[in-house]
């Protein structure tokens, strides 16, 4: 063989395995290749091993089928009572059709960033400062609905939107900081004069309690030293009639004359003015005639003969 001819050999042999490979085509996973034919869109292909036609056919773009993050400059916003505040917002979504995300918008990632400013502009718009603070999840819900309706003929699904910040003028968050402040002022001097409300009821209760249980203590110590005390006279009141029974029993088991009981009566007269209670006393009609029976008694007797 010439050297001409093994030159010739090696163009061929180069220019099939050339040919080969441009016909040979690996696509990652997760990712989808749109292919055209003579400038026309021919097909997409799918994550494996593809054959595509040499130098007819050929890739225009690489689409990333996975869920992409993207994040947004802070976009200053007009709100309803003409205050401008700063949002961040970042961007959840995924290309679902790539013929489309390549041929309907010529970059879909400006397009979705586009479209997410105007319409935050839109919903902010019709919101005050106040409820723009409080009603995060009211914009989020309204940008994703708008952005998911205006980017579906893109071939694009757009799966959440959040709202990393919103930052009110310096001014405004000066004055919000002051109302804070004041606001948590006055919850605690309102949590201060309720305790000390609360203490003060505490101890008014406890101190009726405490009256209550003392004045009922003292009333049953008084009835049980009334129970006492009327226990006790009755057992005086018992002994004392024992006594006097015991005592009229011996007399009359004795059988006294008169002369006797006029005796006793005298010698129980001093026992009988011997109480403290006992200021005045009044000596009883029978006394003269007790004195003449006890006269009696010391009178010798008149001798009949005499």
């Amino acid at each position: 063989m010439s050297t001409q001819q093994l030159i010739v050999a090696i163009v061929v042999v180069a220019a099939v395995g050339f040919g080969v490979a441009r016909t040979i085509r690996i696509i990652p996973q997760a990712t989808a290749a749109i292919i055209e034919r003579l400038g026309r869109y021919h097909r997409t292909l799918t994550p494996g091993l593809n054959l595509v036609v040499p130098f007819i056919d050929r890739i225009k773009d690489m689409i990333d089928l996975r869920e992409q993050v993207v994040s947004f400059p802070p976009q200053p916003v007009i709100t309803s009572d003409n205050l401008v505040v700063s949002i961040d917002t970042v961007i959840y979504f995924q290309v679902t059709n790539p013929k489309a995300a390549t041929y309907e918008i010529a970059n879909f990632l400006i397009g979705v960033e586009q479209l997410t400013v105007t319409t935050l502009r839109n919903v902010v718009g019709g919101m005050d400062l106040e409820r723009t603070l409080t009603s995060r999840e009211d914009i989020n819900t309204a940008l994703r609905g708008v952005l998911d309706e205006a980017t579906g003929k893109w071939g694009i699904r757009v799966n959440r939107v959040e709202l990393k910040a919103i930052d009110p003028p310096a001014s405004i968050q000066d004055s919000m900081e002051k109302q804070m402040r004041a606001d948590r002022d006055k919850r605690a001097a309102v949590l201060t004069a309720e305790g000390q409300r609360q203490a003060a009821i505490l101890q008014a209760e406890g101190e009726k309690q405490a009256s209550v249980l003392r004045a009922r203590g003292e009333a049953e110590a008084a009835v049980l030293r009334a129970q006492a005390e009327a226990e006790a006279q009755a057992m005086r009141a018992k002994g004392q009639a024992d006594a006097i029974g015991m005592v009229f029993k011996a007399i009359h088991e004795g059988n006294p004359d008169q002369h006797l009981l006029a005796y006793q009566y005298l010698q129980t007269l001093p026992e009988i003015a011997k109480g403290d209670a006992n200021k005045i006393w009044i000596v009883p009609s029978e006394m003269g005639k007790v004195l003449e029976n006890l006269g009696g008694l010391f009178t010798p007797p008149k001798n009949p003969d005499a």
